[in-house]
């Protein structure tokens, strides 16, 4: 399969225009200041609750202002973060947790035992990592007011790497009235312990959210290392902008109103890189694996040679460019543990040709009993890769016969429709184009998208019952050598059920001003401690 520039979807923006574009934030906020860092976002924070949503800006959100009972430093190893001491009984079965001192809520209450004991409790409800804790605990409990334990009915010797676990959602430590609430039911008040205060009087819904920073939290010694260490904050304020025109966002930047653009077009590297005040960064190393979800609940991705056609029709190097047209940030990926983790591996990957093969997809949804259904493909807007993906996939579609719309909307109203399991006449969908981080792919039993729980897991709902058994072997399984083979049969089911189509792996670069220094480069989220603005 050949494509022109005119068959990409046009990503081009002219830096020219660019660079002259009059900018909305110079009457609305004047220059930024030295203590103020202002940051544009990739999408609008919408839910806020980090663990009903695992959305990566709501998780930013959860990172700001939340802390974590352990925390994962550059080198991927679990870190006490909260947690001053602990102690695992002879028989590996009871695990005692000490908070360390001058743990306080935003409230000016301080953290106790008992709120780590109702987080847990909440995040267990829907996180495969907390579910698998659950499956296992005898009991979790408050000791004292600094002291918890969790007493487990058969040992589980990854607990400490599931309690720091990198994939949304993070086991963020809520106050107890708060983790209180069923995991479905969202947590309104923006209240936690971490380095961060969320300032509800600036929040402005759908134009910008202000952190300020909170003046009593205290850090841990440790020098900053990854999500783990000492949380210094060096900044009074950070303001999220949502200014979803990209070339209004460049302008901005360009112009010193905001200090930080993430996930810039690629059309915009050589503009960012030709600017002395700039730099592109990349912050996550590994990169994140774009993917579609197809909806295992409803016509026609219900039938399993329909999701199998997708696997043919989808042509990653053309897909790749589409979403970033700089070969050297992309690359095909076939395993379903990604490109650069312990586990990935070639198993079951025949379906996998240079240029796809819509004539293969073609006749699988015919053997699948494709009537003319409508394919929903969910388009978010703001995001212009994922945009562009949505445009190319639903032209790649007809092509072939089938009934394709898209359904455009910024990455916040994705978020939300997302959640509907009904059919596209309900408000539903077909197929969802989203990311995860590469890093993610070796964990599956901490990453939503590596279940197979049926309408109880994550967005497309697969239900695979023979992978599941084999996944609820990951934990007990003692060495890396014998996880990969385990790796190995999973990814033989998987790739047979079809529950995701893999897009390929991208690295993206964000743009800053050379005044902003000290950005923590970690999978998975960005947090704003340790930043630094000249």
């Amino acid at each position: 399969m050949t494509i022109s520039r005119r068959d990409l979807v046009k990503t081009s923006l002219a830096a020219g225009a660019v660079v002259s574009m009059p900018s909305l934030l110079r009457a609305q906020t004047g220059p930024a200041t030295a203590r103020t860092v202002r940051m544009i976002k990739s999408g609008d924070l919408r839910v806020f609750d980090p663990i009903l949503s695992t959305a990566t800006i709501t998780g930013d959100h959860g990172y700001a202002i939340y802390d974590t009972l352990f925390a994962l430093n550059s080198k991927f190893t679990p870190q006490p973060q909260m947690v001053g001491k602990w102690s695992a009984s002879d028989d590996k079965k009871t695990y005692t947790f000490e908070l360390r001192n001058g743990l306080g809520w935003h409230d000016g209450t301080p953290v106790t035992a008992a709120d780590c004991v109702a987080s847990i409790r909440r995040w267990g409800q829907v996180a495969p990592g907390g579910k698998l804790i659950m499956a296992r605990a005898k009991d979790i409990s408050k000791k004292d007011e600094q002291t918890f334990t969790i007493e487990l009915k058969e040992p589980l010797g990854l607990l400490i790497d599931v309690l720091a676990n990198l994939a949304n959602p993070f086991l963020f430590i809520m106050r107890e009235k708060d983790a209180s609430r069923p995991a479905t039911e969202q947590v309104t008040a923006n209240i936690g312990s971490g380095p961060f205060k969320f300032n509800e009087a600036l929040a402005k819904p759908g134009a910008s959210f202000t952190y300020d920073r909170n003046e009593k939290y205290v850090p841990r010694d440790d020098p900053s290392d990854g999500f783990a260490g000492g949380k210094v904050v060096n900044v009074d304020r950070v303001i999220w902008e949502n200014i979803s025109n990209p070339q209004t966002a460049f302008a901005a930047l360009q112009a010193g109103e905001v200090d930080f653009l993430e996930g810039p077009p690629a059309d915009l590297y050589p503009a960012v890189e030709s600017d002395p005040n700039l730099a592109l960064q990349v912050l996550d190393k590994m990169g994140w694996v774009n993917l579609l979800r197809l909806n295992c609940l409803q016509k026609p991705f219900d039938n399993v040679k329909a999701r199998q056609a997708m696997l043919y029709l989808v042509d990653q190097a053309v897909i790749a460019r589409v979403i970033n047209p700089d070969p050297k940030y992309s690359h095909p990926v076939t395993s379903m543990f990604g490109n650069d983790t312990l586990y990935s591996n070639d198993e079951n990957t025949g379906w996998y040709k240079k240029g796809g093969d819509p004539e293969k997809a073609k006749q699988l949804f015919k053997e699948g009993g494709y009537a003319g259904e409508k394919v929903v493909i969910l388009q978010p807007t703001n995001l212009m890769g994922l945009s562009n993906a949505a445009q190319f996939l639903a032209a790649a579609l007809r092509k072939i016969g089938i009934n394709a719309e898209l359904a455009p909307s910024d990455w916040g109203g994705v978020v939300t429709r997302r959640t509907n399991k009904g059919s596209v006449e309900e408000g539903g969908w077909s197929i969802l184009i989203t990311g995860v981080p590469d890093s993610t792919l070796s964990d599956p039993i901490g990453a939503p998208w590596l279940g197979a729980e049926g309408d109880k897991g994550f967005f497309g709902w697969p239900k695979i019952d023979e992978y599941e058994a084999l996944r609820a072997q990951w934990a007990d399984t003692p060495t890396v050598a014998e996880r990969q083979v385990l790796a190995r049969k999973m990814q033989a089911v998987w790739w047979d059920y079809v529950p995701t189509v893999l897009l390929g792996q991208g690295i993206t670069p964000s743009a800053r001003r050379k005044t902003l220094t000290g950005l923590i480069g970690m999978p998975g989220a960005l947090p704003m401690w340790n930043m630094q603005k000249a």
